[in-house]
C-alpha cells in the first residue's frame, strides 16, 4: 500500500483537477445559453430561405440554374463542421465516425470525396487520416461569423460550378437538447433536393424575376448555402458547449469519487502506521522491563 504522504499528495492533485473541471463546467453552462440564443436567432432566416429555394426548385423558369440541376455523380464534396477544442466528450468522435461512414459509402461506388473542413479538430483528424482536404477554416471563436466561413464555402461552390464535384453536402452536429447531440448530413447542392410541402405548390407557377432569373438565382442560392453553413456552425457551437458541460460535470463527479477512495486508503494507511508505532512502543517497553 502506498504511504500516507504519497496518498495525501494524490488527493491534493485530484482536488486541484476537480476545481478546474468544475470551473469549466460552469463556464460551459453560462455559454450554452448565449449559444442557444444565437442558434435560435439563425433558424428563422435559414428556414425561410430554404423554403424559398424549395419553391424555386419546383418552379418552371425559362432559366435553369446549375445549382438546381441534377447530374451524374462522379465526385462529391462535404463541408464538415467540428469544434476547435476538445474536452467535449464523444461529440467530435461521433461526427468523424459519421463522415467516415459517408466516405466508405461513396468509395464503395468508386466515387471520390473532397472535404472542406471547419474546426481545428476536423482539420487535424482528416489530414492525419489522409482525406482529400480542399479547404480549411479554424478558430471561429464563441460567435462564428459568416466572413470566417466564406473561404470554405467559396471553394466548394466554385468546385460545383466548374464540374469538379457533382453534389455538395453539409455535416455538422445537430442540437437536440442539452443532453443529446447527433451528427446531421444535409444535401446542399443540387438544391433540387430541398424539400417543401407539396400543398404549398401550385400545379404550374413561377416567380417574376427582376432584373433577370440568372442574376437573381445566383444571389439567392449563394445566400442559401451561406445561411445553411452559418446555421450549422452556430448549432455546432451550441452542441460543443452542451457536450462540454456534461463531460466536465462527469469529470467533476468522478474526481469526487476518486477523492473518496483515496481518502479511505489514506485513513487505512494512517491507521496501519499508528498501529505499527504502538506495537513498536509496546515491544520496546516489554524489552526494557524484561
Amino acid at each position: 500500500m502506498a504511504g500516507a504522504k504519497e496518498i495525501r499528495s494524490k488527493i491534493a492533485s485530484v482536488k486541484n483537477m476537480r476545481k478546474i473541471t468544475s470551473a469549466m463546467e460552469k463556464v460551459a453552462a453560462s455559454k450554452i445559453r448565449k449559444a442557444q440564443k444565437q442558434m435560435e436567432a439563425s433558424r428563422p432566416y435559414a428556414e425561410r430561405i430554404r423554403r424559398v429555394v424549395g419553391h424555386l426548385a419546383h418552379a418552371n423558369p425559362d432559366y435553369k440554374h446549375p445549382f438546381l440541376t441534377e447530374r451524374e455523380v462522379q465526385r462529391v464534396g462535404y463541408i464538415v463542421i467540428s469544434t476547435d477544442r476538445g474536452l467535449c466528450g464523444g461529440l467530435n468522435a461521433n461526427l468523424f465516425k459519421a463522415m467516415i461512414g459517408e466516405i466508405a459509402k461513396w468509395q464503395g461506388e468508386k466515387i471520390a470525396v473532397d472535404l472542406a473542413l471547419i474546426g481545428a479538430k476536423a482539420v487535424a483528424f482528416f489530414r492525419r487520416m489522409g482525406g482529400n482536404v480542399v479547404g480549411t477554416a479554424t478558430h471561429l471563436g464563441d460567435k462564428p461569423q459568416i466572413n470566417d466561413l466564406i473561404g470554405s464555402i467559396k471553394i466548394t461552390l466554385d468546385s460545383y460550378r466548374d464540374g469538379k464535384i457533382d453534389r455538395l453536402y453539409l455535416l455538422h452536429n445537430e442540437f437536440v437538447n442539452s443532453m443529446t447531440q447527433r451528427p446531421e448530413v444535409v444535401q446542399l447542392l443540387p438544391a433540387s433536393g430541398v424539400g417543401t410541402d407539396q400543398e404549398d405548390l401550385q400545379a404550374h407557377w413561377d416567380y417574376i424575376y427582376e432584373p433577370d432569373a440568372g442574376e437573381l438565382l445566383e444571389q439567392v442560392l449563394s445566400r442559401y448555402i451561406e445561411s445553411q453553413v452559418y446555421r450549422g456552425a452556430v448549432e455546432n457551437f451550441a452542441c460543443e458547449m452542451a457536450a462540454k458541460m456534461v463531460a466536465m460535470k462527469s469529470a467533476t463527479d468522478n474526481a469526487g469519487d476518486i477523492i473518496e477512495g483515496l481518502q479511505l486508503k489514506y485513513n487505512k494507511a494512517r491507521q496501519a502506521a499508528i498501529t505499527q508505532e504502538i506495537s513498536e512502543i509496546v515491544g520496546g517497553a516489554a524489552a526494557v522491563s524484561g
